[in-house]
């Protein structure tokens, strides 16, 4: 049975990526996001309920901008950076999180400011932005340096989908702290 999911899995990546890769990203955007709900609910102080909208506003843009959008971009790195040589490894690291990332974090911000139907869409990118940007460096560049290093090609987004949860707490983290207790950097 495992041996036939696998197989059933390979195929499937190999196929259809995207689409492949979109489930992926969105089981993984719905368990990080429910579990920090879960996390406040039982620990903070305020006793949250689980908000299933806002839950559904972060894997809808979680995973229809990630997986597709990574996808072709990793495809591009490695057709544009061959190998893994360490000055290949830390030019496809520093080109993802220089050049990648940060388009990836406003445009989630951004989105997200537009489903929550803010009537300043840019207001918590302005406010979360830097914060959002240090804390991904510090989790993503040694990330991304065994993802290049070690993983194969085809194995890229799933990787790093997996990878994800953890960030993707991180993400939700601070995505849910209050305006007044983050400090924006101008």
């Amino acid at each position: 049975m495992a041996a036939r999911l696998a197989s059933w899995w390979r195929e499937s990546l190999r196929r259809r990526p995207v689409i492949t890769n979109t489930v992926v990203y969105a089981t993984f955007y719905t368990a990080a996001e429910l579990s920090q709900q879960t996390y406040n609910k039982i620990y903070s102080p305020k006793k949250p309920d689980m908000d299933f909208a806002a839950a559904g506003r972060i894997v809808s843009v979680g995973s229809s901008l990630y997986a597709p959008t990574l996808y072709y971009w990793y495809k591009f790195l490695d057709k544009k950076f061959t190998g893994t040589a360490l000055k290949i490894v830390a030019t496809k690291v520093a080109s993802d999180q220089f050049i990648m990332t940060p388009i990836l974090l406003a445009t989630f911000y951004t989105l997200l400011g537009v489903l929550e139907r803010r009537e300043d869409i840019f207001e918590e990118l302005r406010q979360k932005y830097w914060k959002t940007f240090l804390a991904n460096q510090a989790f993503w560049i040694p990330a991304q340096t065994i993802n290049f290093y070690f993983m194969p090609s085809h194995l890229r987004v799933v990787y790093v989908a997996s990878t994800s949860f953890i960030w993707i707490n991180v993400l939700c983290f601070i995505k849910r702290q209050n305006p007044e207790k983050i400090v924006a950097i101008e």
